[in-house]
């Protein structure tokens, strides 16, 4: 019956696309070699791989881990780079790209001291203070050890170095 033919039909592609896949993904995964996997700086994060930011200001490093966006990765490509951050309401440093990165904002509800959002498309912004916010950002990254960075970035305009590790 037609039914029957169907079912068959189905099946057959079914293991026909599961083979091919499992050795499309043989394929990659044996392509790579141990020391390419291994020369970049990185840290697990959700179960995808993404590289260590750099941010300095003065003589202070910190580092951050990227958020697993469109714009974070567009971001570190762009690097290594200085951008000149204006102070803001006493809590943020912001600054603006040469060129819009890819946007998905959100309403985080709260910023957290050492949240790097993206603002709009082009606007780099640094928190240094938790705060509540109504406005929305798309995730660049957070630093994994904020403390002195408030101090490091002071009250005024600041220029703040990024860079991959």
């Amino acid at each position: 019956s037609i039914s029957q033919l169907f079912d068959i039909f189905v099946s057959k592609i079914s293991v026909f696309s599961v083979n091919h896949i499992s050795n499309f993904a043989s394929t990659v995964v044996s392509s790579v070699s141990p020391e390419t996997a291994n020369s970049i700086s990185t840290e697990e994060t959700e179960g995808k791989t993404l590289p260590t930011l750099e941010i300095l200001v003065g003589d202070t490093t910190f580092t951050a881990q990227l958020a697993d966006t469109e714009a974070a990765r567009q971001l570190a490509e762009r690097l290594p780079g200085e951008l000149d951050m204006q102070e803001l309401n006493g809590n943020e440093k912001y600054g603006y790209l040469s060129q819009a990165l890819s946007t998905n904002a959100s309403y985080p509800d709260s910023i957290h001291t050492g949240d790097l959002m993206l603002f709009g498309s082009d606007c780099l912004v640094l928190f240094y203070k938790d705060f509540s916010t109504s406005y929305s950002y798309t995730p660049i990254g957070k630093l994994d050890n904020p403390q002195g960075l408030s101090a490091a970035l002071g009250s005024e305009n600041v220029t703040v170095t990024f860079r991959m590790s």
